[in-house]
């Protein structure tokens, strides 16, 4: 099934934690999106160093990347050199490994849905230079 949006890392974790100040704003636009999003091996490496030691939070974590709600998009190594040079073009941000993955993703994917907490960098960075991309969720918490 294709994706019709990606997902960041701070989205996921305000997903998990209802303690989070954008969980009730994340949770309402989760509920409007079209499932799956899609992701980067570099974004949920990013969710299971920062989701915490605890195995309760580790396994809800879990059950949401495995539930069908997130795909994972594989990045070949031949791909690199473009996320690299993302990486050099926004290096004034700068932007983060995982951040380009999803730049790329995006492009690659023709996707300009981003589903993330990030708003400044998204809002910032451009696919193919131009496009913008479409932020959710619209508000902030």
């Amino acid at each position: 099934m294709a994706a019709d949006a990606l997902i960041d890392t701070g989205a996921i974790l305000a997903l998990l934690d209802k303690s989070d100040s954008w969980h009730r704003i994340c949770a309402e636009s989760f509920d409007l999106l079209r499932l799956p999003l899609m992701t980067s091996e570099a974004v949920l490496t990013e969710v299971f160093h920062l989701v915490g030691d605890s195995a309760h939070e580790i396994e809800a974590a879990w059950r949401l990347v495995r539930s069908g709600a997130i795909v994972l998009a594989a990045i070949e190594h031949s791909e690199l050199p473009a996320i690299h040079a993302l990486m050099s073009r926004y290096s004034d941000c700068p932007m983060d490994f995982a951040d380009a993955t999803l730049v790329y993703l995006a492009k690659r994917e023709n996707l300009s849905t981003i589903f993330t907490v990030d708003h400044a960098d998204f809002h910032t960075y451009r696919m193919e230079g131009r496009r913008r991309f479409r932020v959710l969720p619209a508000g902030r918490p």
